[in-house]
């Protein structure tokens, strides 16, 4: 009589998902997306995160896969902390945004994808405390690359450095050591 091989029932494959750091970058721009849908369609946050997590996060991970390019898995909590606390308090972000642009530049000039990257990271600013600003504002610099050649992410820079100040003083006027991103590997 043959003795059938047992085997261990294997976790599920975590490939596609990719590491925290890599889904929080994710998470960061499907909520410049979203918040960028939003201000052109006029739709509420609730309806835009759910959108976004029943069309396009938490989908199969056979479909991670477009043209050859490899997607990771955005983390839905801090797209929806980011997309909701954006939308909650868009009166005092577009305020914290105009105070930093110059008269030059008012807000509504902006283009909408640029509102949304600097609404979304002065939403993470705001209150993803536990994230030092310098890496939040590294995070939306590289969105803004990601989208503009220009000036734009100069701008980014310029006008999230400015709320990062005055929202937290000691942490933005301190550069962030070598030990402060190994306190933080998530981010």
């Amino acid at each position: 009589m043959l003795k059938k091989k047992q085997t261990m029932a294997r976790p599920r494959s975590r490939v596609g998902r990719g590491s925290a750091k890599a889904r929080k970058k994710a998470a960061r721009l499907a909520a410049v997306q979203a918040l960028y849908q939003m201000e052109q369609t006029c739709i509420a946050p609730e309806a835009v995160i759910n959108e976004f997590l029943k069309h396009r996060i938490g989908r199969d991970l056979e479909r991670r896969e477009i043209d050859g390019v490899t997607f990771v898995e955005p983390d839905a909590d801090l797209f929806t902390a980011i997309v909701r606390l954006a939308g909650q308090r868009l009166s005092e972000i577009d305020l914290l945004i105009s105070n930093a642009l110059t008269h030059r530049t008012p807000l509504e000039r902006l283009e909408l994808l640029l509102r949304a990257i600097l609404r979304a990271g002065v939403a993470e600013l705001l209150a993803h405390r536990d994230v030092h600003a310098r890496i939040l504002l590294s995070e939306y610099i590289d969105i803004a690359h990601a989208f503009f050649s220009g000036r734009e992410p100069n701008m980014v820079n310029g006008v999230l450095d400015r709320i990062a100040r005055s929202l937290r003083p000691i942490e933005a006027n301190n550069p962030l050591h070598s030990s402060d991103e190994t306190a933080k590997p998530s981010e």
